[in-house]
């Protein structure tokens, strides 16, 4: 049986996303560090315990990289009512901070490492370059869900968050024999954290299990640090049952499974009758017209699949097929039920996406480069290009995948440049740092080494990422043609400037085409709105940037703001400019999201950013231009 094709998956089969990289300046790996100390590849030793050992030092040498005395096999013990029990933890040697991982519980009465090892886990994620943790049973196997809930709730806890290892902050699941119903009741309780799942020789679970968790509703609720949602009367909240979680099991008991076959058929809105496939067995598609809120965005993409026939465990072919179905899929938001959206993964190798690092300010730095096929046929040598900047914490390769900005890439033909950070908060996340120094490095590289449109360069960002875009809007309009960013807002501060790595540089007090998203239930600056009487950064902004163009508050389109979106989440305010009549600055409050950007977002992001472009002429003065087509027609160019 071959491999599968993605696209083939997301239409109800399977497919595998492998990550290939290249690299422009980088660092030798010794051999033995290569595959983790003292080991061959794919063969592990003994695990070093993480009890009580020093949390790992900061390694600057590697760019977006756990530090390297972190990779390798790892056990972590847990004290579960005066019994001790385990955990593992691989990391391969090239896993990025904040990787993606796949949870295991190994079925009862295996070696974990030899498990690891015979069915290609290791392999598999050395080749991907990601990380494993792996949940074991205890000395008498695994227990019934009651007995092992302490468990798991420890194991999973310190899994998420600890100083050792990071993570993407969503998980692959999968559940062999006894640990399969229990990692699957975790998912039950937990379903915004979890990207897809796949369960193998499973009892799955009971009804009453089920029902306990199936009409709780997800409430407007945000982070202790952001503004609580408020919904609309009569407003329906989606139910624990409704969150779209993709399914596969694999040979489970067909006595005891039909419960759990239901809820997730449920959850996933599929249709009734299935369709047969080589590969998944039985594939309950979800339904075309389906509402539910988490693939707004995607589309009718998850599947429940059931196959009879029983596999092998320890066989590489079946752990293939399992990771092929898991990582078609990603998500993002892992708190807020109405921003968490499924969508399908970026395969950089099909994309064609490029790993690139270089040295700022003595760091190594990586970016991603993605130039789309479609850049050639719509631009010829003159594309225009997109450089991202993630939010604080969040990697290029989380962001690349979160926003989607690739899928906007492909069909509009742009250049797409994601940032990753560097200056780590601990050793094993970053933050933002020489933003400046890395913007002027990256501009010289695009405009020397890739066919693109120096005046169609735009700035997009989320957070810290749209932090800093908004003070290049302030500082050094000139960089952009325009820039539209969200759920970060900036102005000057009391000296006139803003502060930038540290530096303080004056506003220029220039015009440039400014777009920003955020949400209701955002940071506490943004709460609110403009015709409130609640003073915050959002104010300052607008204050700002309508005072650049000659614009009052009052001069907006609409002041009710313009509604549309999936429920008409999003409500959109705009200026134009009083010559021109032509868009200069705009708002959106999108009304069912927290902080966390959708990937609903980045195409209106786009949209605004399309249709500006900018020269500077011989006395070095800016010039910008507005394209109603966004350039598709020449002949539309106007002066702003």
């Amino acid at each position: 049986m071959g491999m599968i094709d993605r696209r083939q998956l997301l239409q109800g089969t399977a497919a595998l996303a492998v990550t290939t990289t290249l690299v422009t300046e980088t660092l030798a790996v010794p051999p033995a560090a290569a595959h983790g100390s003292g080991r061959g590849p794919g063969v592990l030793g003994e695990p070093q315990p993480l009890d009580g050992r020093p949390f790992p030092a900061y390694d600057y040498t590697r760019a977006n990289k756990l530090p390297r005395e972190m990779t390798g096999y790892w056990t972590k013990s847990f004290d579960v009512d005066g019994q001790t029990r385990t955990a593992k933890v691989y990391i391969s040697p090239e896993t990025p901070i904040r990787s993606y991982y796949t949870v295991i519980a190994v079925p009862d009465g295996v070696d974990t490492a030899e498990f690891l090892q015979r069915s290609s886990w290791v392999d598999i994620a050395d080749r991907r370059e990601e990380g494993l943790f792996i949940l074991e049973p205890g000395e008498a196997g695994w227990g019934n869900l009651e007995a092992e809930a302490a468990y798991v709730e420890a194991a999973m806890a310190f899994y998420q968050s600890n100083r050792y290892f990071s993570i993407f902050g969503l998980h692959y699941l999968v559940g062999y024999g006894g640990g399969a119903p229990v990692l699957e009741a975790w998912a039950v309780a937990h379903p915004l954290r979890v990207i897809s799942q796949v369960y193998v020789d499973s009892p799955g679970l009971s009804a009453d299990y089920l029902s306990s968790y199936a009409a709780r509703e997800f409430d407007g609720q945000t982070d202790a640090s952001y503004t609580t949602v408020v919904f609309p009367d009569g407003f329906d909240l989606i139910r624990y049952d409704e969150t779209v979680l993709p399914t596969w099991f694999i040979h489970p008991q067909p006595r005891s499974v039909n419960a759990s076959l239901s809820y997730w058929k449920r959850a996933n809105d599929t249709v009734d009758a299935g369709t047969s496939d080589r590969t998944l067995g039985t594939v309950f598609k979800q339904r075309r017209r389906s509402g539910r809120w988490m693939t707004s965005y995607a589309g009718p993409i998850s599947q429940v699949a059931v196959q009879k026939r029983p596999i092998s465990t320890w066989n590489k072919l079946s752990t293939d097929h399992i990771v092929d179905f898991l990582t078609a899929y990603t998500r993002y938001e892992n708190f807020f039920a109405y921003g968490n959206q499924l969508f399908e993964r970026a395969d950089y190798t099909r994309l064609g996406v490029q790993v690139r690092t270089m040295t700022i300010e003595g760091f190594v730095r990586e970016y991603l480069v993605h130039v789309p096929r479609s850049a050639r046929r719509l631009w010829r040598d003159k594309a225009p290009v997109v450089y991202v900047w993630p939010g604080n914490s969040q990697t290029d390769k989380i962001f690349f995948d979160a926003a989607q900005w690739w899928k906007v890439a492909e069909r509009e033909g742009f250049i797409l440049v994601t940032v990753c950070e560097q200056y780590s908060n601990t050793s094993i996340s970053v933050s933002h740092r020489d933003s400046v120094a890395f913007f002027r490095q990256l501009r010289d590289v695009m405009i020397d080494e890739y066919p693109v449109d120096p005046t169609r360069f735009y700035s997009t960002g989320q957070s810290a990422g749209s932090q800093v875009t908004q003070n290049f809007a302030i500082a050094f309009p000139d960089y952009f043609a325009a820039v539209a960013s969200t759920s970060f807002t900036a102005a000057p501060n009391s000296s006139g400037g803003v502060s930038m790595d540290g530096v303080q540089y004056p506003a220029s007090g220039q015009v440039i085409p400014n777009y920003q998203i955020y949400g209701y239930g955002d940071l506490g600056f943004l709460a609110g709105g403009l015709w409130d009487d609640t003073e915050n950064s959002l104010d300052a902004w607008a204050r700002y940037h309508l005072h650049a163009n000659g614009l009052e508050l009052s001069d907006v389109d609409d002041p009710d703001g313009e509604r549309d979106g999936w429920h008409d989440r999003f409500q959109t305010w705009t200026w134009r400019d009083p010559d021109t009549a032509m868009p200069v600055l705009k708002l959106t409050k999108n009304l069912y999201r927290s902080h966390n950007t959708m990937p609903e977002e980045s195409p209106l992001l786009w949209d605004f950013l399309r249709r500006y472009s900018r020269e500077v002429d011989a006395h070095g003065k800016v010039i910008r231009y507005y394209s109603e087509s966004g350039f598709r027609r020449p002949q539309d160019r106007r002066r702003l």
